[in-house]
C-alpha cells in the first residue's frame, strides 16, 4: 500500500504556485505606484521653479472684493420677499473706486434684475447659477468698460420668504 501511495505522488502534477504570482503582481504593482508618485512629485516641484516670475506679474494686478449693502426686495411672486447679500470680485485693485463711484448704478441694475425674478427660478442650485452669471453680465455692461471689469460675484447672504 505504502507503493501505490508513492506512485499516486508521483503521477498527479504539482499544483502551480500561488506565491509567486501573486509576489510578481504585487511587485509590479508597486513600481507602478512608485513611477506615478514619482512622475507627479517631479512635475509639481519642476512647475513651482517656473511659477516664481509669474507670481511676480500676478501680484502687480491683485484683485479686489467690493462689498455693496444688503438687498430686501420682492420677487415676482406675490408675496414672496429675498434678502441677499452681494459682493463683487474686481479684476485690479485700481479700480475699487470706480466701482463705489457706479455703485447706485449697480443696485438700481441689481434690483432690477432680481426683482423680475420668481421664487421657483431663483430657489434651485442651477438657478442660483444662472442669476449669477446674468448679474455679473449686467454689473460689466453698467461699467461700460473694454474688457470685464468683475471677474465674480459672490452671495453672501441669500435669504428668501
Amino acid at each position: 500500500m505504502a507503493d501505490e501511495k508513492d506512485e499516486l505522488k508521483e503521477e498527479a502534477p504539482a499544483p502551480p504556485k500561488k506565491g509567486n504570482k501573486t509576489l510578481i503582481i504585487i511587485i509590479v504593482a508597486a513600481v507602478v505606484v512608485l513611477g506615478a508618485g514619482g512622475f507627479a512629485g517631479y512635475k509639481l516641484l519642476a512647475g513651482k521653479k517656473g511659477d516664481d516670475t509669474t507670481k511676480e506679474e500676478k501680484s502687480d494686478l491683485k484683485t479686489a472684493i467690493v462689498a455693496l449693502d444688503p438687498f430686501v426686495l420682492n420677487l415676482a411672486d406675490h408675496g414672496r420677499y429675498l434678502k441677499v447679500t452681494i459682493q463683487l470680485e474686481v479684476s485690479d485693485q485700481k479700480l475699487s473706486e470706480t466701482v463705489k463711484e457706479k455703485t447706485p448704478q449697480l443696485r438700481d441694475t441689481i434690483i432690477t434684475l432680481v426683482s423680475s425674478k420668481s421664487l421657483n427660478s431663483i430657489s434651485s442650485p442651477e438657478g442660483k447659477f444662472q442669476l449669477k452669471d446674468e448679474l455679473l453680465f449686467r454689473a460689466n455692461q453698467v461699467m461700460g468698460m473694454d474688457k470685464d471689469m468683475f471677474k465674480n460675484l459672490f452671495f453672501t447672504e441669500f435669504v428668501m420668504q
